[in-house]
């Protein structure tokens, strides 16, 4: 599958899914918004379209185009395993997701990723737009990082392009304000993070923030510890964000890209 093609496919599965989650969320919400879509969307939006402008013009080829090098060279652990083209494409998917969940707490603790990262965390309400909202040095960075993995582990161009497109996808799903079934949700967390599962890591409680990191298989999360499976005050009495840029003059754009470069008021971090 030709690199040209995968930014049509993502558009295509962006839209999809944004459409239908914002549908659902509206249908049958898990919360009441406490600042609403209003004041909130034009800036979440905005910088999607920077992040998606940004990874473009800085790195043309990006992960897929790095795929299609690494196998053309030779490159990565999987080509010297014996294994299927399936085999190959279904590790290096779990392997960049293993990835991407170090990645998300390696910017919970290190202060300097932390301060990209908490961009994303100072929404005031979490919804389908939150999942699109990060900042687009992050974005970079995770974006090299991938690139990285895709080499030295030598990921088919078929896993990674999955990968992207399911990892836009279930980000925007496991951000949504949609609720679900209880039960069905128990079921479905055990194969996917669900919206009740991530939003416990969008609380104000520092214990709750630092959980939950997976995005995709909630399987890491469980395996190394990280794992709640409910906010302590409950989905409905949980305060979503951040006790630092609390000002709704922090949701707009300018404000959003230059978060990251200012001390909180007061000094809280």
């Amino acid at each position: 599958m030709s690199a040209t093609l995968e930014p049509y496919l993502r558009l295509a599965a962006f839209a999809g899914v944004f459409a239908a989650m914002a549908l659902w969320e509206i249908m049958a919400p898990r919360r009441q918004l406490k600042v609403g879509r209003r004041p909130r969307w034009p800036g979440n939006l905005a910088v999607l379209a920077l992040d998606a402008a940004f990874v473009r013009v800085l790195l043309p080829v990006a992960a897929v185009g790095i795929a299609l090098l690494a196998a053309e060279r030779g490159w990565g652990v999987l080509r010297y395993l014996d294994w299927t083209a399936w085999v190959d494409a279904i590790a290096g998917f779990l392997v960049l997701d293993l990835a991407i969940y170090v990645q998300h707490m390696i910017f919970h603790r290190v202060p300097v990723l932390w301060r990209l990262h908490r961009m994303h965390h100072a929404d005031l309400d979490i919804d389908v737009t939150t999942g699109l909202r990060f900042h687009p040095v992050e974005i970079l960075l995770s974006m090299l990082i991938k690139m990285a993995i895709v080499v030295l582990v030598g990921i088919p161009a078929l896993a990674v392009i999955a990968f992207e497109i399911v990892l836009n996808a279930t980000s925007m799903f496991n951000h949504s304000n949609a609720a679900m079934p209880l039960w069905l949700d128990r079921v479905v967390r055990l194969f996917l993070v669900t919206p009740d599962m991530h939003r416990v890591h969008h609380s104000v409680d520092p214990r709750e923030t630092h959980s939950n990191f997976g995005f995709n298989v909630p399987w890491w999360d469980r395996l190394f510890g990280t794992y709640r499976a409910e906010p302590v005050a409950g989905h409905q009495g949980m305060t979503i964000g951040l006790p630092i840029f609390r000002d709704r003059n922090e949701l707009r754009i300018g404000r959003l890209l230059t978060q990251p470069f200012r001390d909180p008021p007061e000094g809280k971090g």
